[in-house]
């Protein structure tokens, strides 16, 4: 009977085996590398992405910054030339106020009474003087009262001192200024030539 040994070919299907193995297992080696790389390469894109996106929006931050201190100058720049609109309708109005409020230190003091200064603080006036009497005083003090231009006098001091009759009792008062509302000088205030044209002068 014929005897046929089969271990060299068992040997070699177990070789082979093992070679597709190896083969089966690189091939698997070589595919997760290509996938990390893949992966890493991506993952790359989409950073390399965002810093980009990221340097653009610091970009536009910084225009954007420029901008809001543009326009913070700008609101400085407004502020002050309204401060300085404000200052000089402030002048205007009080070089009209002063040239009325003097006709009226004139027109209100009564005779036997002298201003000798005054003194303007605010929208406050302390008058210094002297008077004949007491009473010479008091009508001062009602004149005042019922002025157009000043208001509420308040008695500070009166007392005597010298031997001049004309001049015996030194006062000082306080008065408040106002303004009145005079028909028609709201629409000379904002516009010179119409108020110029009010007092019969010429316009400049």
């Amino acid at each position: 009977m014929a005897r046929i040994n089969l271990l060299p070919w068992r040997e070699e299907r177990r070789k082979l085996r093992n070679r597709e193995a190896q083969t089966l297992l690189g091939a698997t080696a070589v595919a997760a590398v290509l996938a990390v790389l893949l992966i890493v390469f991506q993952y790359g894109r989409l950073i390399d992405g965002q810093l980009a996106r990221n340097r653009m929006l610091e970009q536009e931050i910084a225009a954007v910054d420029r901008k809001i201190k543009e326009v913070e100058e700008f609101e400085k720049e407004r502020s002050r030339l309204l401060s300085r609109k404000q200052i000089i309708e402030q002048l205007q109005s009080s070089r009209s106020m002063m040239v009325h409020l003097f006709d009226d230190l004139v027109r209100t003091i009564p005779e036997g009474v002298r201003l000798n200064s005054i003194k303007q603080a605010g929208d406050q006036l302390t008058l210094e003087g002297a008077a004949e009497s007491n009473a010479r005083v008091s009508e001062y003090m009602r004149k005042l009262e019922v002025s157009d231009w000043m208001g509420n006098p308040d008695l500070q001091i009166v007392e005597a001192k010298g031997a001049d009759k004309r001049s015996r009792y030194m006062f000082t008062l306080r008065v408040n200024l106002k303004k009145p509302t005079v028909e028609g000088e709201e629409g000379q205030e904002g516009d010179p030539a119409a108020a110029t044209a009010a007092t019969g002068g010429a316009a400049p």
